[in-house]
């Protein structure tokens, strides 16, 4: 036998006439020959088939049976089999009161041959649900992955709105059970998009299914949607709630996915971090377990996790000392399971096929089959009408016409009886529905006798009366399906709809960059002079703090230069000038070099940045002359611009020997510049004689207000440009501001009245209501730095925020309630009626009155006071005027 386990020889003659397999009967199991293990394949002369045809004939069959009967729920009703044959064999046991769980499960395997533990599991997740099924018990929890008690503890029964969208009788198709002993349903006639509300998760034989569970209320607007003929969107909702992007949901078909995000809030000393949900499928053990691997990877840097789940999520993260907590989010998505991806496939059964649908086209046919089964069940109670209607009118007849004294005659038989009957029938068929039969006959002889004297005409008209009036009710109902289906969703909506509003917040998730959250978990070295860069060479020279995650600039002194992942040793060129760690798409760090153009060339200069490059390969920033040489190199962060002395090599006719060059006049170009020529003359020496400062201008910051972050990249508002020490202010809906440096990594909550660069002298007007003197009140004031949130309206909770603006000379409307609402509206020039102060101050009452509402409207425009003109000084020109009022 070889490695790859084939026979070396094939099968002897004669082994192949002992097992009974020959030529014919290797594609055909027909007259299996006698031989040696004949017996294990026939008994009782009935031929079996060989394992190999077995095999191959019936994986097929095991495959579709898998697919069909155990993992991919169906179209109409959105069910797998196990969790229809729950369903049933409640409906089945239902009398109002719970049921122990054991008792269902001894019910379901009366139509479900696969055992107890299936069974068990499938109701356990029916019930965590929470829509098919009312709980009663410790049924585990979703949040912490706990799990429910034996089932000999806990309860169930079907709740109301199961009974109300799932079972009818008269329209649900039946089929024999497994073993022939009882009926189930084929499917349930489901009237409401069940498969998009619960979702499925199902894994089949080649075949997989994964719909993501949506909103309730959602699928009923976008039936409604949809029958009236209008667009609609669904995306999922979980009940574990958080944060999702489904900017690539693709419809829940394949190919698609959505990213999920755990809520994680930052404490009130900045030192812990509260993660308040979990992504959808995962657990607070997981979650925690995540951050733990993370931190011991030195990813993260955290003391400890606490876990304080009950109800609700509570995982608080420990800060170790000086980590920034909007980083440490970052690395927590990047890095944990706070942030998971989600690939759907929305694979359903269709006429006994598996199906790939979308979302869309899922509620479309749901939708479809509910207002089919709707319309069924009206035609089933007009047909229930019509037999009322016609039996009640020949029962009118039959004891107001006295036909039943037909009856009394002895002479005739029971059959002349009959047909004197339907015969004194006849003069009244002209305004039955249908024909009288034998059968009505014989519904109304069977009346008891007695019934007669009792028998109420006025009754029985009024009766008669309002079954008519049904029936053109129902009619009605079927002439205008539609919205007959609508009106079923809006009740379906209003009787179950509420508390089921969206939990999961839909946004659009900023990329991050794992090498610029991740913490400096490792220490980087390097041997320059044999060309060895690496976390393990400790002994060499120490260049600075990295992560296992980071690439590493490294320049040669021949001018080559490559970038390359962080590892504990690697060679990349002997003579080594610098290295450092490389940040992609980094347009500030400018590097300044001079080199030789070969041996003998002449001198260039350059200043370039290296923004993005292929890992691992070799580049260049000289012309690529042989034997060039750098002479001077540096790195700065921040676009520095350097003043250097440099002293040439004595020769004939050259009279200085030493001169400056200034990096700050060379305009920064691309990495593929070859740069100026700065001289011919061969140079003895570079000196540097004065650190320059940055070139570069302030950064542009953008604020993206569908994910609360700061960019560079043009997207959202524009804050400004921000340099040093500038700062941004933000000001909340709940009357608090703060302020915080223009760094990328920072994180917003999504409570943000305004957003801007911060002016201290910039005067702001608030008006608020103060919820303890129950009035309005205005105060003007200069915002001051403050890290820590700050309220600057009154400390009581109650009170809120109206509006707040940095208008120079705003204006206030007000408008008055109550027995002051026939007070025309004031307005109030806001800097006379309220001098500026501090932001604690508690600001003055804006009027006695009863008001209704207060809103800034259009500032005034004052002109500024002007000194009078001193004779003394130049006059000045058109010109300087016009730029000075331009500037006011």
């Amino acid at each position: 036998m070889t490695d790859d386990f084939e026979l070396e020889e094939p099968i002897d003659e004669e082994i192949r006439e002992e097992i009974g397999e020959t030529e014919e009967t290797e594609n055909a199991t027909d007259d299996i020959p006698k031989g040696r293990f004949t017996k294990l394949i026939e008994v009782d002369d009935t031929k079996k088939h060989l394992l190999s045809g077995m095999y191959k004939d019936w994986f097929l069959d095991y495959a579709s049976y898998v697919i069909l009967e155990r993992a991919v729920p169906h179209i109409n009703d959105g069910l797998k089999p196990v969790q229809r044959r729950i369903l049933h064999a409640m409906k089945n046991m239902d009398d109002g009161r719970f049921n122990k769980v054991a008792n269902i499960i001894g019910s379901t395997m009366q139509y479900h041959p696969h055992g107890d533990a299936s069974i068990g599991d499938a109701l356990v997740q029916l019930g965590q649900k929470d829509l098919l099924i009312e709980t009663q018990g410790n049924w585990g929890n979703i949040l912490t992955g706990d799990n429910a008690a034996a089932p000999r503890y806990i309860e169930a029964r079907l709740s109301k709105f199961a009974h109300d969208v799932a079972f009818n009788h008269k329209t649900t198709q039946w089929m024999p059970s497994y073993d022939g002993r009882n009926n189930e349903p084929v499917t349930l006639p489901m009237k409401f998009p069940l498969l998009l509300s619960q979702g499925v998760d199902g894994i089949a034989v080649g075949l997989a299914s994964k719909i993501l569970p949506h909103n309730f209320n959602e699928l009923i607007d976008a039936s409604i949607a949809y029958l009236q003929s209008k667009d609609f969107e669904l995306y999922p909702d979980f009940p574990t709630s958080g944060y999702i992007d489904c900017s690539r949901y693709n419809d829940g078909l394949r190919g698609g996915a959505v990213k999920v995000r755990a809520k994680i809030v930052k404490g009130e000393d900045f030192k812990t971090l509260v993660i308040t949900n979990v992504p959808y499928g995962k657990t607070t053990s997981v979650i925690i377990e995540s951050i733990l691997k993370a931190n011991e990877k030195g990813r993260i840097k955290i003391k400890k996790v606490d876990d304080n789940t009950s109800k609700n999520v509570e995982i608080v993260v420990h800060l170790a000392n000086d980590t920034s907590p909007d980083k440490t989010i970052d690395a927590l998505y990047a890095f944990t399971d706070c942030e998971i991806s989600i690939s759907p496939n929305s694979c359903v059964i269709v006429n006994k096929m598996p199906m790939f649908l979308s979302v869309t086209e899922i509620l479309k046919r749901c939708t479809d089959s509910t207002k089919q089964l709707l319309k069924q069940e009206l035609e089933i109670r007009m047909n229930e009408l019509f037999e009322d209607w016609h039996y009640s009118s020949l029962e009118k007849i039959f004891f107001e016409q006295r036909i039943y004294r037909e009856l009394e005659k002895d002479t005739k038989t029971w059959e002349d009886q009959l047909d004197a009957i339907e015969l004194a029938f006849k003069p009244y068929q002209k305004n039955m529905k249908r024909e009288v039969t034998r059968d009505d006959v014989l519904k109304l002889t069977d009346k008891p006798v007695r019934r007669i004297s009792k028998f109420d005409i006025k009754k029985a008209d009024e009766h008669i009366k309002n079954v008519e009036f049904e029936i053109d009710e129902v009619q009605n109902n079927l002439d205008n399906l539609i919205d007959y289906a609508v009106t079923y969703f809006r009740q379906i909506k209003k009787k179950y709809g509420k508390g089921r509003e969206r939990k999961t917040e839909i946004m659009n998730f900023d990329i991050i960059q794992a090498s610029q959250v991740v913490v400096a978990n490792e220490k980087l070295y390097v041997n320059r002079a044999e060309g060895f860069v690496g976390t393990g060479l400790k002994k060499d020279e120490y260049v600075g703090e990295c992560s296992d995650v980071d690439d590493i600039i490294v320049f040669l002194k021949n001018g080559k230069y490559l970038i390359t992942k962080v590892a504990e040793k690697t060679f990349v060129g002997k003579e080594i000038i610098h290295v450092g760690v490389f940040k992609r798409n980094d347009d500030r760090t400018i590097y300044n070099a001079a080199y030789r153009d070969g041996k003998n060339g002449a001198i260039m200069i350059k200043r370039f940045a290296v923004t993005s490059v292929t890992r691992d390969r070799e580049y260049d920033l000289t012309k690529g002359t042989a034997g060039s040489q750098v002479l001077y190199f540096s790195a700065n962060p921040n676009g520095e611009a350097e003043t250097l002395k440099v002293y040439f090599k004595p020769r004939p006719r050259l009279k200085n020997l030493i001169t400056e060059l200034d990096f700050g006049t060379l305009a920064i170009k691309g990495r593929q510049s070859i740069g100026n020529i700065f001289t011919k003359y061969a140079i003895h020496k570079i000196v540097l004689k004065e650190k320059g400062e940055s070139t570069l201008s302030g950064r542009q910051i953008w604020f993206d207000e569908s994910i609360n972050r700061l960019n560079v990249d043009g997207r959202g508002i524009l804050l400004g440009e921000f340099a040093g020490d500038d700062k941004i202010l933000v000001v909340t809906k709940q009357g608090a501001y703060f302020t915080t440096n223009f760094d990328l990594s920072n994180r917003y909550d999504e409570d943000i009245l305004s957003i801007e660069k911060y002016n201290p002298d910039t005067v702001f007007s608030a008006t608020y209501f103060d919820s303890e003197q129950k009035y309005f009140y205005v105060k003007r004031f200069k915002f001051e730095i403050s890290i820590a949130p700050q309220r600057f309206i009154d400390e009581n909770q109650q009170s809120y925020l109206v509006e707040i603006s940095h208008d120079e000379y705003p204006q206030i409307e007000m408008t008055f309630k109550g027995k002051h609402a026939k007070r025309l509206p004031e307005i109030i020039d806001v800097e006379e009626f309220i001098g500026v102060k501090t932001s604690r101050a508690k600001g003055k009452r804006i009027s006695t009155f009863d008001v209704d509402k207060v809103r800034f409207i259009a500032p005034l425009e004052k002109n500024p006071k002007q000194n009078e003109p001193d004779n003394n000084k130049p006059t000045e020109t058109d010109d300087s005027k016009a730029v000075q009022m331009s500037l006011l």
